[in-house]
């Protein structure tokens, strides 16, 4: 372990660390004891005091939950982003755009600004929980951390060990240093900014500096889950939430970027959630990477979301909202902070979660999500093998505004699986082994779009309403969209229902139903051809001619 000494050598001042704890951060990381408070696994109700009286900002809402904010990053640095250049990884990770190479050198440099800084704190919290839920597999985690809100989202986040887990738990497979309050020196060599976020794998850190924004530790894992579940177990890490089924414990897979519905739809009263963002797909199963869900807020309602707007309590976490200073009630219209007002609970605040999350299951179906801003791609299609590779590759959909720092309105984006910002291996091998998991499993694909309907986002189109996508999904669920008559979508050779349970006809098709014209909406799906056939480039190399074939005909 990097700067590590003997556990046994007395701490400076002549005095035995007097806890396990102690002495592992003394011996890994030179945490001073007896200058910091060190707050070990503390209980909800601690981190709310904490959080109240030392962390500006923070209140409690009018159902109890602790209303927190991140400062001034109120969504991901994907440019900051760096994983070491290490003999241990280094052939192995995906380098390029989203995974930039920081050498051992700098590494060290910022390891020493984040600790220094927590030394400097009157206290720090550290949380010991798990990722994964299939015992098998999962890593033990270990969150060192300056700020309550920090320590209570990732103690949400990840699962929560029993006590009997916790006497037990030892020494951690993976560790997180949040020291987001205190800027990287941009002059340090790898740093494009004050911000930096950093994985090692050979050390199995993470290190967190210029960003106080918390859902960059729940991503840090998911990046660690995508490079060790493959590389060590060969088990398909998923940017993906999943349910399964009352009556007969079918499981459906929903990937999707953030924004394309995956926490809303995996959501249903009439399924068992097992997860709605992170999960692995191995010889078993289905397992969820986490222990609780990260739900966007904006336009958030009882109506809509009765599930996720029940689940905002006592525990829960609400980042960057706006609220009424006298009665407390959140305006979850109000995107003055930011388009991307979050919140995060445990997964059991859902009323109809499976506990344990995971399923001995296959999936039956698979749900690839996109929230099309263009108004061109179908509701629903239904997909063939060659489709599904080509779609999981590219990864189409509309970034939505808030989910990155500097994002400010809907724009067109490839993330290959899904998932491109949190990959550690190359695309094509996630695409392989799902390709090869659902052909065992025969699985069904369908490409629904929760986007716009009638015109694009920006010239009078309407977003496909939320009661006619869970009909879909419904009719997909109970077999009824089997059985319906369908016709091919032109210019991406989509098939595409004719009609469909409980949704108008005219939205089935978007040539049919285009406020703009016949000849404006040639232009625009000929506009998104041409972006998928570009995009689709980059990995020509190592797909067959049927894959590559199954893309839109220009």
């Amino acid at each position: 372990m990097v700067g590590a000494v003997n556990v046994t050598k007395l701490h400076p001042k002549g005095v035995e660390p007097s806890t396990d704890l102690e002495g592992a951060l003394y011996e890994t990381a030179h945490i001073d004891y007896d200058q910091v408070h060190i707050e070990h696994n503390p209980s909800v109700s601690t981190l709310y005091e904490d959080a109240l009286v030392y962390e500006s900002g923070s209140a409690l809402n009018s159902t109890g939950a602790l209303v927190a904010h991140s400062g001034a990053k109120t969504g991901r640095s994907p440019k900051d982003k760096r994983i070491v250049d290490e003999p241990s990884s280094n052939k192995r990770v995906w380098w390029g755009p989203v995974n930039k190479k920081l050498s051992e050198n700098s590494w060290l440099i910022n390891r020493e600004r984040a600790i220094d800084y927590l030394n400097t704190r009157k206290r720090i919290y550290v949380v010991d929980a798990y990722a994964g839920w299939d015992p098998e597999y999962r890593l033990k985690i270990r969150v060192v951390c300056a700020r309550a809100y920090h320590a209570l989202f990732m103690k949400n986040m990840l699962i929560r060990p029993t006590d009997e887990e916790l006497l037990e738990f030892g020494k951690p497979d993976f560790t997180i240093y949040n020291a987001g309050a205190f800027p990287a020196n941009r002059y340090t060599s790898g740093m494009s900014s004050q911000t930096s976020v950093a994985i090692n794998f050979k050390e199995m850190e993470m290190l967190i500096l210029g960003t106080e924004y918390a859902g960059e530790m729940k991503k840090g894992i998911f990046t660690v889950m995508f490079y060790l579940m493959p590389v060590k177990y060969n088990v398909l890490t998923l940017h993906s939430s999943a349910n399964e089924g009352i009556q007969n414990s079918d499981v459906t897979l929903f990937f999707g970027l953030s924004g394309t519905g995956k926490t809303t739809l995996s959501a249903d009263p009439n399924r068992l959630l097992i997860g709605d963002d992170e999960h692995c797909w191995s010889d078993k199963g289905v397992f969820n990477i986490e222990g609780g869900c990260y739900a966007k807020c904006v336009g958030l309602s009882a109506e809509k979301e009765p599930e996720i707007f029940n689940a905002i309590r006592f525990g829960s976490v609400l980042e960057n909202v706006v609220f009424d200073p006298a009665t407390r009630v959140v305006d979850y219209n109000n995107t003055t902070l930011t388009e991307n007002t979050r919140c995060s609970y445990p997964i059991e605040y859902i009323p109809n979660a499976k506990l344990p999350c995971l399923s001995n299951q296959h999936p039956k179906n698979i749900i690839l999500l996109t929230c099309d801003a263009r108004g061109v791609i179908p509701p629903i299609s239904r997909l063939t093998p060659e489709q599904v590779m080509y779609h999981f590759i590219s990864g189409y959909t509309s970034k939505m505004a808030g989910t990155e720092d500097g994002v400010t309105e809907p724009e067109a984006t490839f993330s290959a699986c899904f998932g491109q910002p949190f990959l550690a291996l190359h695309p094509m091998e996630y695409a392989s082994m799902l390709a090869e998991k659902m052909k065992k499993h025969r699985a069904k694909a369908w490409l629904l779009n929760t986007g716009w309907t009638g015109n694009s986002a920006t010239r009078g189109g309407q977003r496909c309403p939320l009661k006619y996508t869970r009909a879909i999904l419904d009719s997909i669920h109970n077999g009824e969209l089997n059985d319906v008559e369908y016709q091919n979508f032109e210019v991406f050779n989509l098939s595409i229902p004719v009609t469909a349970p409980n949704v108008p006809q005219e939205i089935l098709n978007p040539s049919n139903s285009w406020k703009g014209g016949k000849a404006e909406f040639n232009q625009e799906i000929t506009k998104l051809g041409s972006l998928f056939e570009e995009n689709f480039n980059k990995y020509k190399d190592g797909c067959t001619a049927e894959v590559i074939a199954a893309g839109p005909q220009l």
